[in-house]
């Protein structure tokens, strides 16, 4: 049996955690730069607040609804993340982190798996605040289906399990076919055209139309809806490419600016790669204005160097950048964002560089080591190197911004007991 845990309106309820006033208040979570609304908790659901609409539009129902808004805080909900994903982990077989808030888990070998399913979802929810939703069933797609009543049905008292074919039927019959996982909205409207309404009348039709009509892919989910697992958990894999992007908080004109930002950029990219244990080969930097507006003259470029040999070294990914931010500057142009991308990623091991390779890489990387440990135990860029700076104009708008509650000293909450 597989399972489906999902943390419900994960960004909302980690906003919740530390402000337990905020409980049954309608909360959002903005993007960044405060754009778009990207989270929102039930009772925001209930006033109407549409997912993705930008902020300035919606004001009003803000003010007229009491909402409570929040600038979106990656280093909270991640490290609440992990702390959901480390106690799942100690207590199933195998688990396969799907999502910052959703989980596949097997349930292989457990006796009395719904007291057991409770006893997770209870736990989860005691050691770090977050409710969570399970859905069990015999696959992957199935759990997925299961984990939506566990959230939406409040009889099912966040655990949900499809393990007989009278449950999986009427699961199917109420579930439409635009909620299927792996069906996106082409296909939905495809289907629809062959008066397929829900997962149960897509599971209904012969498996040759569904390979006809939709291909190996398709006849996959057909298959996991009829109850035939073809999806087996996996593990996660390093990235083969990884980005940091970001649009300003304001629009920039000067060089020392920008580049600090990219230097920043750079700096976030060797962190990753370090976490994963890699190296990249490549680097990319790009640099544009808004293109949504037309008030101001327009630009967008990028370039790419090959590295002179594989690195995880924010130092020497920092100089690159800046050569290349160099080489694609213009003066005259208000640039609303940048953006650093390492490729060509191999795994980190002793590897073979360049005979005019002068760089001394292991007292570099000691430094690199010296500095995670640093800023791991103390905080997120409590240390830096110099080229990052400190003006940060560039930095995003998070004006409603929570403490990193986790993360940080000096967001460490008092807590004092009345007499």
């Amino acid at each position: 049996m597989f399972g489906l845990l999902d943390c419900n309106n994960f960004y909302a309820s980690c906003e919740r955690v530390f402000d337990p006033s905020l409980n049954g208040k309608p909360v959002v979570v903005l993007s960044n730069n405060d754009g778009c609304v990207i989270a929102r908790s039930a009772e925001a659901k209930a006033l109407g607040i549409p997912m993705g609409e930008p902020a300035y539009k919606l004001k009003e129902l803000f003010e007229k609804g009491q909402v409570h808004i929040f600038s979106s805080n990656y280093v909270l909900y991640g490290d609440m993340s992990h702390r959901v994903m480390s106690i799942i982990a100690s207590m199933v077989p195998e688990l396969e982190v799907y999502s910052i808030d959703e989980a596949f888990l097997t349930l292989d070998g457990i006796p009395e798996v719904e007291k057991f399913a409770r006893k997770l979802v209870k736990t989860v929810t005691k050691g770090t605040g977050i409710p969570v939703s399970l859905g069990i069933a015999p696959t992957k797609t199935l759990a997925k289906v299961a984990n939506k009543f566990a959230k939406k049905y409040p009889a099912y008292k966040n655990v949900c399990i499809i393990d007989t074919d009278e449950k999986r039927e009427k699961a199917l019959k109420l579930f439409p076919i635009g909620d299927v996982w792996g069906i996106g909205r082409r296909i939905t409207k495809k289907l629809n055209y062959y008066d397929i309404k829900t997962a149960w009348d897509f599971t209904q039709r012969t498996k040759s139309w569904v390979r006809n009509q939709l291909g190996v892919t398709g006849e996959r989910t057909w298959l996991e809806l009829r109850g035939t697992s073809c999806l087996e958990m996996e593990e996660a894999a390093a990235k083969k490419t990884i980005c940091t992007s970001r649009s300003f908080g304001t629009k920039l004109s000067d060089m020392n600016s920008i580049s600090e930002a990219v230097s920043n950029f750079a700096a976030s990219c060797g962190e990753k790669l370090r976490k994963q244990h890699s190296y990249a080969n490549s680097l990319m930097v790009l640099l544009q204005t808004n293109p949504f507006d037309t008030n101001n003259p327009q630009y967008y470029n990028q370039q790419l160097v090959q590295l002179p040999a594989p690195t995880n070294d924010s130092a020497e990914l920092i100089h690159y950048a800046r050569i290349v931010l160099n080489n694609i500057f213009r003066e005259g142009y208000r640039f609303k964002k940048a953006g650093v991308i390492v490729m060509d990623i191999v795994p980190e091991r002793p590897l073979q560089t360049c005979l005019f390779d002068n760089r001394d890489r292991e007292k570099f990387a000691k430094l690199m080591d010296t500095m995670d440990k640093i800023n791991d135990r103390f905080g997120r860029q409590h240390l830096k190197l110099c080229a990052q700076g400190f003006d940060r104009k560039w930095k995003l708008k998070n004006e409603k911004l929570s403490p990193c509650y986790t993360t940080e000293l000096k967001s460490i909450i008092d807590v004092s007991a009345k007499e």
